[in-house]
């Protein structure tokens, strides 16, 4: 069952699962390099990722940083806004996660949540959308201007492949959890949310913050091709690092530290 949901996720490109993990792992190697000029530099990065239900963020984003630290790739995932969330000024939930000196945050969704669906869902009025069109180049302009590397992407998902990933979630318990409460009604709205996108798009992709966009019918390609990018935006390089030696254990303190754990509760070995 495994292998034919494989197989069906790989319809529509030529890259199969043994070069993909290969190419992944090459990625991934570069992505500790940047991590660690990060650190000693003391970059500060923003990547954003936007795009319709079902394009495949959070998969994009898992690839990214399931081999570096947490400490410096820091993902950011903001629940609905609170009533008093609601009461601030749009951006000041979203600063508060800005990255510090050696820090990259990722955003799984951002402060363009305002521009797709809060605006079609009639989460916000005309005029507070029409403003976060308006003063969002600015602002990120500032957030440039200060120093930070801010990337934007936009995951581009077909209407076909959208349903189709939409009904493997329906059908899979092991997927449901990835239903939010606006994925259904993003499929009967496929044209508003179009709609929002271009007005977006046309809005705020600038010199200083321009969006990127990444074709994610094929989830594997949209990752490989995604980290490559990224990588070549930046312009870190390899540093040398101390070749490591594992210490000798100290017999100072030497102890039987094993009998001290025989009364205490382990779990059932079962594997």
């Amino acid at each position: 069952m495994a292998k034919d949901k494989e197989q069906e996720e790989e319809k529509g490109g030529k890259l199969k699962r043994k070069e993909y993990e290969k190419e992944l792992r090459k990625l991934q190697a570069e992505l500790c390099y940047l991590q660690d000029w990060v650190k000693q530099k003391g970059v500060r990065i923003m990547v954003v990722f936007e795009g319709r239900d079902g394009a495949g963020k959070g998969g994009t984003i898992r690839a990214i940083t399931e081999r570096v630290s947490p400490r410096v790739f820091r993902v950011v995932a903001l629940p609905a806004p609170s009533d008093r969330e609601k009461s601030q000024m749009y951006m000041q939930r979203y600063m508060a996660h800005f990255p510090a000196a050696g820090e990259i945050v990722i955003w799984d969704r951002s402060w363009y949540n305002r521009a797709g669906v809060e605006h079609v869902m009639g989460f916000c009025g005309k005029e507070q959308y029409e403003r976060f069109l308006e003063l969002c180049p600015v602002v990120e302009k500032y957030v440039v201007e200060g120093g930070i590397i801010l990337i934007k992407y936009w995951l581009e998902v077909s209407n076909e492949e959208q349903e189709r990933r939409f009904r493997a979630r329906v059908d899979d318990p092991l997927r449901q959890w990835k239903l939010s409460p606006m994925d259904l009604p993003s499929r009967e709205k496929w044209y508003e949310y179009s709609r929002a996108r271009d007005r977006m798009l046309e809005a705020t992709d600038t010199k200083h913050a321009p969006w990127y966009i990444i074709r994610s019918d094929n989830k594997k390609a949209a990752r490989l091709n995604c980290i490559s990018h990224l990588l070549s935006l930046i312009p870190y390089k390899k540093l040398k690092r101390e070749k490591v030696k594992l210490p000798e254990r100290s017999k100072k303190y030497k102890y039987d530290d094993q009998a001290t754990m025989k009364d205490r509760t382990f779990i059932p070995e079962n594997f």
